[in-house]
């Protein structure tokens, strides 16, 4: 039987099953039977691991589009998402969420390699380690899916919030079952816990996981989770591996993007390569930030002023958007990825929940002293209050973590705190004076911030019952 699973395709054909996961297929395509440990963890890495946020990127603040994309189209998920639309269930919309389908394809892949690897030739040491960098990866996948399609982990009732199906084995005959948040943040913690001390410092290659991004991603869930003691220490633990920022202060001295090129794999500060297209991030250039996230930058951040534009084709001429117009290979910025600046911002926010106000600061300084070109207004003062410091920290992380996944995420586990919940309001359009603009909101307890489990999933798994609440239309 393990020889029998051992086949599969070369380059790992995943393909659409059945179920919660709509399971691995491994079509035999000129066939190649796995049998040593160094096959096993050369699997390990993905380099063109993609993880698709456009189909509800929209939701967040920051992001926006063309006017036309809204206004000559039907209703549609875009128009949904963008419009906060929530009169009506999404499923009439949708028939699958290409980043569930593919998060539980990587997932079975590392589930190969965890269920597989230990029979197969070769030294212990490498099966060991291919282990754990794979546990590694899925614990990370399935982080990614249960804060997507589930509620934000809420202590007093994680317990009994429908979360996602846990996937722990490779068996292409096994049934899933949703399991609830807390179970599946018990799911990746354990994971995380039992494979870090096996990890390298350096791995073989940019797309094996490190120390430094399995610390920077325990202390990620441990922010998620609010328990902000822990993830001080790991956020700690993961700088001793990588504190790296890189300075773009001096890239702009340079000459910036168009003179000094960074690539993938030479940016010192990422910490793991994962991308939201793929490699080469095509779809990444035409992506707009809003007014608010513009204005935020100011006039001297080098964040803003070496990768936006404000006039092309990608936007709507007078209305104050901006787009990221450096491609991926002039310089390469992680989205969907960690990075050491994450690491540094975590630990900014546990200092500032703690009341350890000037600790916070002194990192926020440290960052905007290499982002902000002006030297007179990148040091800011130690404000009074833990409310006022957090909104520093929170501003510097829509600034810094762009696209991907990390502001709507911060939205969802800002939204549970009073403090920091915030309704967003969108008027619209804005440059286009043949229809009447509106303003849509989106409160801090929206379903939308969800999203439901697709058609495509449900109709496959008729036992899975989607977290959202919205209507099944059959």
């Amino acid at each position: 039987m393990q020889k029998l699973l051992s086949y599969i395709a070369v380059g790992i054909f995943l393909t659409v099953s059945v179920a919660c996961t709509k399971y691995t297929d491994i079509t035999p395509k000129g066939r190649l039977v796995l049998e040593n440990a160094e096959e096993y963890y050369n699997l390990v890495s993905l380099p063109n691991r993609a993880y698709p946020t456009n189909q509800f990127y929209l939701l967040a603040d920051d992001m926006w589009l063309k006017e036309s994309t809204i206004l000559s189209a039907s209703k549609n998920l875009t128009s949904i998402h963008f419009l906060f639309d929530s009169s009506e269930t999404r499923l009439k919309y949708v028939s699958g969420f290409t980043l569930y389908n593919q998060a539980y394809n990587y997932i079975n892949r590392w589930n190969m390699v965890i269920t597989l690897v230990g029979d197969s030739k070769g030294e212990e040491s490498v099966k060991t380690l291919a282990t754990a960098e794979a546990r590694v990866l899925r614990a990370f996948d399935h982080f990614v899916l249960v804060n997507t399609f589930a509620n934000h982990y809420n202590p007093a009732t994680a317990a009994t919030d429908g979360g996602i199906c846990i996937m722990d084995k490779y068996d292409l005959e096994s049934v899933p079952t949703k399991s609830s948040v807390a179970a599946v943040y018990a799911f990746i913690e354990k994971d995380l816990e039992e494979s870090i001390p096996y990890l390298q410092v350096n791995p073989k290659d940019i797309y094996h996981p490190s120390l430094a991004f399995a610390w920077a991603f325990k202390a990620k869930v441990h922010l998620f989770k609010k328990e902000f003691a822990k993830a001080k220490e790991a956020a700690l633990k993961a700088l001793t591996y990588n504190n790296s920022v890189y300075d773009l202060v001096e890239y702009t001295r340079l000459g910036g993007p168009s003179k000094v090129n960074v690539p993938a794999g030479v940016n010192p500060e990422v910490l793991s390569y994962m991308y939201m297209t793929g490699y080469t991030e095509m779809n990444f250039l035409n992506y707009v930030i809003t007014t608010e996230l513009k204005d935020l930058f100011g006039k001297n951040d080098a964040r803003y002023n070496l990768f936006f534009a404000t006039s092309g084709s990608y936007v709507d001429a007078g209305s104050n958007t901006a787009f990221w117009n450096v491609k991926n290979t002039a310089f390469f910025y992680p989205t969907v990825g960690m990075k050491s600046p994450e690491t540094w911002l975590m630990l900014a926010e546990c200092y500032a929940r703690e009341g350890s106000l000037k600790e916070a600061m002194d990192i926020i300084n440290m960052l905007r002293n290499k982002r902000i070109t002006v030297a007179s207004e990148a040091t800011l003062a130690v404000p009074g209050t833990i409310q006022e410091t957090m909104s520093i920290v929170i501003n510097e992380r829509r600034k810094e973590l762009l696209f991907g996944f990390n502001r709507l995420w911060d939205l969802r586990r800002l939204n549970t705190e009073p403090d920091y919940a915030k309704t967003v309001v969108r008027k619209f359009p804005v440059v286009t004076t043949s229809v009447p603009q509106q303003t849509y909101t989106l409160p801090p307890n929206s379903r939308l911030y969800t999203l439901p489990f697709a058609p495509d999933v449900l109709k496959l798994n008729p036992g899975l019952t989607i977290n959202t609440g919205e209507e099944i239309p059959w």
